[in-house]
């Protein structure tokens, strides 16, 4: 009879392939592709106002400096970063800041702002930036359609994402720089819609930005959906007074990945540690569905069905047994 698989064994071996991984890439040279060129951004401050007037004038700044970052990139011969600029800057887009520089940083409103009763704010994980751009917009439309009336979604792209096969999606780097500006935009949303529901949905690796964001956040609602962890222990370590929901799809492959924290001498910390849908972290789990990593925001998926339902401020559908 074969041996049973050993379950210790297979850990420490998961384990090891991390690390290893952690510091051979590092030490054999590679390197992301050369940034695009792109001007400074016009500088427009913290959001203030939230009346149509003011919002307009500033999505208008940002029309500029996407199409200004847009010539950048033609000129530089990067086609790709030009052509997803130039949707961005199209008529009718809502963006509250934007800067073409170091990989792109952008803020999106889809909805009106002004007379939002809910937001609820996309927080992206590894992989996703300004030349792939028309995935995040196509989450955020079908979040806005499920949120219906008096629902706005703001599309957080507020970092230089990782690569999601690479290092920096391995600790808490990119997360720690991040979240100081995650929790700005909170505060200033706060500032403005008072009264407003505010919940930030957090995708994989943005779920370790909100994590480090929601000590003392203005959030009502924090949700690590496809989450690799949190280098939290639980939910009480993240010291907030939101409700924090946590939920996986069946077929996300992110459930694969080991729940360790490991030191490696002079390089870093790899790894998130404790499992947020496992019921000693102790999150709100709701059913995610079947779905795979990026399915989530699916049109007449479960996942968005019950990401909505939070940001509404309802519970979410149970599964059925």
């Amino acid at each position: 009879m074969p041996d049973r698989p050993r379950r210790p064994r297979l850990r420490r071996a998961l384990l090891a392939a991390l690390v290893t991984f952690a510091v051979a890439v590092p030490v054999s040279g590679a390197a992301r592709p050369e940034a695009v060129p792109a001007p400074a951004p016009t500088v427009t401050g913290p959001l203030r106002d939230a009346s149509p007037a003011a919002l307009e004038e500033r999505y208008a700044v940002s029309r500029s400096d996407i199409r200004a970052a847009g010539r950048a990139a033609e000129a530089h011969g990067d086609l790709k970063r030009a052509d997803s600029l130039r949707g961005m800057a199209a008529a009718g887009r809502q963006f509250l800041s934007f800067d073409g520089r170091d990989g792109g940083r952008s803020v999106e409103v889809v909805g009106e702002l002004s007379s939002a009763r809910r937001i609820a704010v996309l927080v992206p994980g590894a992989g996703v930036g300004l030349d792939a751009y028309w995935r995040l917009r196509r989450d955020a439309r079908a979040l806005h359609r499920e949120l219906d009336e008096g629902g706005a979604v703001i599309v957080w792209l507020g970092y230089r994402s990782p690569a999601t096969i690479s290092p920096a999606a391995l600790t808490t780097g990119r997360a720690d720089k991040a979240a100081p500006g995650l929790r700005a935009l909170v505060d200033e949303v706060r500032a403005v819609r008072p009264a407003a529901r505010i919940s930030l949905l957090c995708h994989s690796y943005g779920s370790v930005i909100c994590a480090r964001s929601a000590p003392g956040t203005a959030a009502d609602a924090l949700v690590l959906y496809g989450s690799p962890g949190v280098a939290a222990e639980d939910a009480r370590s993240l010291r907030t007074a939101a409700r924090v929901w946590a939920g996986r799809g069946g077929d996300d492959w992110i459930a694969r990945v080991p729940h360790v924290r490991v030191r490696v001498p002079f390089v870093a910390t790899v790894g998130f540690g404790a499992d947020p849908v496992a019921e000693e972290f102790g999150a709100e789990v709701f059913d995610a569905g079947d779905g795979g990593h990026s399915d989530y925001l699916l049109r007449g998926s479960r996942s968005l069905t019950n990401l909505a339902r939070i940001a509404a401020g309802a519970e979410p559908l149970v599964a059925s047994r």
